[in-house]
């Protein structure tokens, strides 16, 4: 690996541009090629951040000389397929979530990087939050107490938006959970482990997706109340609380800027604004197990995204959410 780190992007849609913004704000890396299935706009985004390459197809931006990572920023639905393309070409993968729609997917992805000896991780980018780092690490030292209840939701109106695009399409794996129930869920995930059992209900829309999901995850000592849907625009903050005191992550809480910290019955607001976007602190990541020869990350591991794809395919089990394709 050559100290710059050479990106290629596959897929140049909504959240690509985000990536773009905020990979120039990183040291040590930077945009060289994009692919899409639309030549015209591969070069389009090409020009407008600087990449040398552009390409008409994604197999071209696989056998490139060009590139040392890729980011996946395709539907759910081909986050499998490209990404074992491109690390059977030898190429590092950050793929954005979900990584797979399903867990034998996420195994497969999983092998792949095994078998080639190349870096996999799913582009979780909350994970690396400042400000929800700063919870786990509060709740690991104990000084919430022994946390017994997380409440996280992500909900917004999307049932008039088009009926064959990402979200209410269940051949692209539509849905509210898969596109964002899987933030709530990690959060639980993250604060509590994996859980006891879960209780869960879905509502669904006309399309056959599910357009909303009312989750219990049920620990030895602990609840998380989670929620995610399409068929109304919810409050986003996310509560943890424990014995001692409480931590509330301010609104839009999966991207927050700061949160608040209630001890004794004082409560303080803490800043921590996102380097850009927010994209930047996973981009860090990547760059740092790059650069220590690493093929997964320890703060977002394989095995991290194993148990997120478990619980995400018992919650569908639960509910009763398939995909055409499954």
């Amino acid at each position: 690996m050559s100290n710059e780190i050479r990106w290629g992007i596959v897929g140049p849609g909504r959240i690509a541009h985000s990536f773009a913004d905020d990979l120039r704000l990183v040291g040590g890396g930077r945009l060289t090629a994009v692919a899409s299935r639309d030549l015209g706009r591969a070069k389009d985004f090409a020009k407008e951040y600087g990449a040398e390459s552009s390409y008409g197809s994604y197999r071209e931006i696989f056998e490139s000389d060009a590139v040392d990572a890729l980011y996946i920023a395709t539907p759910h639905t081909s986050h499998c397929e490209l990404s074992v393309q491109a690390m059977n070409h030898g190429k590092h993968v950050l793929c954005e979530k979900p990584m797979g729609v399903n867990l034998p997917e996420v195994e497969k992805m999983v092998a792949a990087a095994q078998e080639n000896q190349v870096f996999l991780m799913e582009a979780l980018w909350s994970r690396f939050n400042p400000s929800i780092v700063k919870a786990k690490q509060l709740v690991d030292e104990g000084v919430l107490g022994d946390v017994s209840y997380v409440n996280a939701n992500f909900g917004f109106y999307a049932l008039d938006r088009d009926k064959e695009g990402r979200l209410l399409n269940p051949r692209l794996a539509g849905g509210s959970l898969l596109d964002i129930g899987i933030y709530p869920i990690f959060l639980a995930y993250l604060l509590l482990g994996k859980p006891q059992r879960i209780e869960a209900i879905s509502k669904f829309h006309a399309t056959g997706v599910e357009a909303q999901t009312a989750m219990i995850f049920d620990y030895p000592y602990a609840q998380a109340v989670l929620s995610s849907g399409l068929r109304s625009k919810i409050s986003m903050k996310a509560e943890i609380a424990g014995s001692k005191g409480s931590l509330y992550l301010k609104e839009r809480w999966h991207e927050t800027q700061g949160y608040m910290l209630e001890l004794n019955g004082d409560e303080e607001a803490f800043d921590l604004p996102t380097k850009g976007r927010g994209y930047s602190h996973e981009i860090e990541e990547v760059h740092d197990c790059l650069n220590k020869g690493r093929l997964q990350s320890e703060r977002w591991s394989w095995r991290n995204s194993v148990d997120l794809a478990t619980l995400l395919d018992e919650v569908r089990r639960i509910t009763g959410v398939t995909f055409p394709f499954e």
